[in-house]
């Protein structure tokens, strides 16, 4: 039977909410007194100024005369795509060291070691900058690097050729994403009592095939003159601050990794081994599926560090959120509270919706008790 909280509990749960929302009163109209006093208004009207500066990369299109609310999803592009591949390339990378930091060879083991010790131990800012350093070192763009497939490597970035997309076709490659995005909440839906999951990969060749459809040519990089022309260029700020947060991510969950699968119960592997498995499919099969249930919850937590800390990307002017909002807007507009709401604000969102997204997946991964 559950119990029901007394009535002491629940007055007292009253007061201390009352008392909340009298602190939280008494903040917002000691604010406003302040801004009174020193007649400064706190309103949004300046995401509609003109910006007057340029944005060396970018997503969309961009123009001077765009306005502070355009730079913002600009910015907010860039955080969600170094985010995105951070946790991507961090995941992958840390799965590979939590393997190895159980290996039975002791020169893989220690190597692992030794890397998690490194990169916990050092600062993550000298890190990113100490990757920017040694990416602008690269040769000029006469003296480029071919890496093959039409990619070029530079001190002004990796570039590599890009997919002109027909204009009457635009919508096709969101179509496509669509159909990916759409995998994994098809993957355990029922059809007539049986599976989809094994159907739904079937997306993948189709939605391939309809990107491949919108594809009008493509563009590869030329040298021409002093420069390289044509393609899509990543720049050195994006590889650095890439490189630096999947790097130190990836030492966190390797450990992550490394405990989840030391958490499963010996008796599976033992069982595994019985049925005469080899150690690939015992860990793939039997280990990390289990692992994985243990690992989510510690996992969403590194996820939202590497998001947050995207931020870093200020140190090496990557045009993110902080580097935007709290440093070219707020110095042009002025408006310091304004920003740094707006900053916080735009960060709760992203981790919100981050996190619930992992919430949902712990869910769903669970293990399911009688």
């Amino acid at each position: 039977m559950e119990r029901r909280p007394s009535r002491g509990a629940v007055i007292g749960q009253w007061v201390v909410l009352a008392l909340l929302v009298a602190a939280a009163s008494a903040l917002f109209l000691l604010a406003h007194q302040n801004f009174a006093r020193r007649h400064v208004s706190f309103d949004f009207g300046f995401l509609a100024w003109p910006a007057n500066f340029d944005i060396p990369f970018h997503l969309i299109s961009w123009s001077e005369s765009d306005s502070y609310g355009r730079v913002i999803l600009v910015a907010l592009l860039n955080t969600l795509l170094v985010s995105a591949l951070a946790i991507v390339t961090g995941s992958i990378l840390g799965l590979l060291i939590g393997i190895m930091r159980l290996s039975r060879n002791w020169l893989v083991r220690n190597l692992s070691l030794a890397y998690i010790e490194v990169i916990r131990n050092t600062p993550q800012l000298v890190q990113i900058v100490f990757i920017y350093v040694a990416t602008v070192q690269l040769p000029p763009p006469r003296q480029s690097i071919a890496l093959g497939a039409g990619a070029l490597l530079s001190n002004r970035g990796l570039y590599l050729p890009a997919f002109i997309v027909d204009e009457g076709m635009g919508w096709l490659p969101w179509l496509a994403l669509a159909l990916l995005a759409a995998i994994p909440f098809l993957w355990r839906r029922k059809l007539a009592r049986r599976p989809i999951g094994g159907y739904a990969l079937l997306l993948v060749p189709v939605a391939i095939g309809l990107g491949f459809t919108a594809v009008e040519r493509l563009d590869f990089p030329a040298l021409k003159g002093f420069n390289i022309v044509g393609g899509v260029v990543v720049p050195p700020e994006l590889v650095a601050l890439w490189l630096g947060l999947s790097l130190y991510g990836a030492a966190f969950i390797g450990e992550i990794v490394r405990g989840a699968i030391e958490a499963v119960p010996k008796g599976q592997n033992e069982a595994a081994q019985s049925l005469g498995l080899s150690y690939a499919p015992r860990l793939f099969l039997v280990t990390l599926p289990q692992a994985l249930r243990i690992m989510v919850p510690p996992l969403t937590s590194q996820y939202l560090n590497i998001i947050k800390t995207s931020s870093l990307g200020a140190f090496i002017a990557f045009p993110e959120l902080f580097q935007m909002i709290l440093g070219t807007v707020m110095q042009h507009s002025d408006r310091y509270v304004e920003t740094l709401f707006i900053v916080g604000m735009i960060f709760l969102a992203i981790n919100l919706v981050t996190s619930a997204f992992m919430n949902w997946y712990n869910r769903r991964a669970a293990l399911v008790e009688r």
